[in-house]
């Protein structure tokens, strides 16, 4: 099933829906897991997420969030942000991503064109090198991110690079995993 919005994780006493940040959605936010703790996945199928609204998220909830921008669940963006404001943000599915990333030349015309051309590929090439390259940071800020939300036992960088470097066909179903290695309990 071909999923594109977002995924929102974050801790509430109450339904996450129910944060002012979502009040603009009516019915768009769709609960998609809920974990101990009060922390909640939720699905934005049709809103626009505003970069703003992490920020109010994590003030509201007094927590770190997270939103994942999924793209046709080919790959997904995912940015965390604790209440210190230190933010860390990755890729899944890393090499689906890259390709999008890479921008047409001007001097291109047809898109068939520049993806068939030598050049697309080179491009393609150090753009994956380069977001592999990112990848160890990325975990280790996510293992810092996941700390500061109190999960009962630290997670391990090598096991979040090892999601973090796959290679799947569903990346927005990616991110229940990357929780569990992060240490958040069903």
């Amino acid at each position: 099933m071909s999923f594109w919005g977002q995924l929102v994780f974050a801790r509430s006493d109450g339904p996450l829906q129910e944060a002012p940040v979502f009040a603009h959605l009516e019915d768009d936010a769709e609960t998609w897991e809920e974990r101990e703790g009060g922390w909640q996945l939720l699905a934005l199928h049709r809103a626009e997420w505003d970069e703003d609204f992490l920020p109010s998220l994590v003030e509201w909830t007094g927590a770190p969030a997270l939103v994942a921008q999924v793209a046709d669940n080919d790959t997904a963006f995912v940015r965390g942000l604790d209440g210190e404001g230190r933010t860390w943000e990755t890729w899944l599915n890393p090499d689906q991503a890259a390709g999008l990333l890479i921008e047409r030349p001007e001097d291109i015309e047809d898109d068939l064109d520049w993806l068939e051309s030598p050049e697309f590929h080179e491009a393609l090439a150090r753009e994956r090198a380069e977001l592999d390259a990112e990848i160890p940071e990325a975990a280790r800020a996510a293992a810092a991110w996941a700390t500061t939300a109190g999960v009962p036992t630290p997670p391990q960088t090598a096991p979040i690079e090892q999601l973090l470097r796959a290679k799947e066909d569903f990346a927005g179903e990616h991110l229940p995993t990357l929780l569990d290695r992060l240490g958040f309990p069903e």
